[in-house]
């Protein structure tokens, strides 16, 4: 009897315990009575929980939660096109959540990848009517907070079709799309390039001609100075003859001996020297004489 008793209030404790469940805060729950949610018996509306403590049938009912928190639709960037028909890879982000459950659900089935997926449709859908419309210029130059905030506006009525609260809607970046990136790179890098060759080969014209230029005035320069050195030999020449003329005209006599005597030194300058002559040439003319006199 005792160990009846026992299972007795085993078995009623567990009841109590399953027959208990609390939400959270930050969450809402619905409970589900053999597969059907749990409706109000007056208003025939779904029963929404709130945080705290409820109770249910044991066995026969579920609950089934939900988060109620403002969360984040953060994915791929997509592809977008403005009113010239050009390509933008734009990169976005919804903070959103539930304030519908009921609607939520029916939509959704409760499942939040069901959720992410037609809230992303509804603002992308936004986001694209108000691409369309406008110039790449016009969105990259300020018309971003416009797109955002017509966009949030679009996707408002994400709460009557979804139950769910659109809070904010924000473009992170806009880009071209990688093949257009990339064309437009080797256009600019080629035009660069082509720039850049315009420019050396300017330089180098520029460089040659001031080479050129130097180089005349080089040639100019020691052309100059050949003729001066030239004239100023030919003047150094014409004043020695001018003073050997005036020496020849005071005394012959001793300047042919002087002029004797410098070949005489030039000629015998070495001892290895040799020269061949007739004794009675005229080289030795002051020689001879010299020998004369002095028998």
């Amino acid at each position: 009897m005792k160990n009846f008793s026992i299972v007795i209030l085993a078995l009623l404790a567990v009841l109590v315990v399953s027959s208990v469940f609390v939400i959270s805060e930050g969450e809402r729950g619905i409970v589900f009575q053999f597969k059907k949610i749990k409706r109000d018996s007056s208003s025939g509306e779904m029963l929404v929980y709130d945080p705290g403590l409820h109770f249910k049938i044991p066995l026969l009912e579920s609950v089934r939660k939900f988060d109620a928190r403002i969360q984040t639709l953060d994915e791929a960037a997509d592809r977008f096109v403005t009113a010239e028909k050009k390509d933008l890879m734009v990169d976005s982000f919804v903070k959103w959540r539930i304030v519908d459950f009921s609607t939520y659900y029916l939509r959704t089935s409760g499942s939040i990848e069901n959720a992410r997926a037609l809230l992303k449709q509804k603002v992308n859908n936004g986001l694209r009517s108000e691409f369309g419309t406008r110039t790449i210029k016009e969105i990259v130059s300020g018309d971003r907070d416009a797109i955002m905030s017509k966009a949030q506006e679009s996707a408002a009525s994400s709460q009557d079709d979804l139950g769910i609260e659109v809070i904010d809607v924000r473009i992170k970046a806009i880009n071209l799309p990688t093949e257009v990136s990339n064309s437009i790179y080797e256009r600019m890098r080629a035009e660069r390039t082509a720039v850049a060759k315009e420019h050396r080969s300017q330089g180098q014209e520029q460089s040659e001609i001031r080479r050129a230029t130097i180089d005349a005035k080089v040639t100019v320069m020691l052309a100059t100075a050949q003729k001066n050195a030239l004239e100023i030999r030919g003047e150094g020449d014409a004043l020695a003859a001018k003073v050997y003329a005036d020496s020849y005209k005071k005394d012959p006599e001793f300047f042919n001996f002087f002029r004797s005597l410098q070949a005489y030194e030039k000629s015998f300058n070495s001892k290895s020297d040799v020269m061949v002559v007739k004794p009675d040439s005229d080289f030795f003319h002051y020689l001879k004489d010299s020998a004369k006199a002095g028998n």
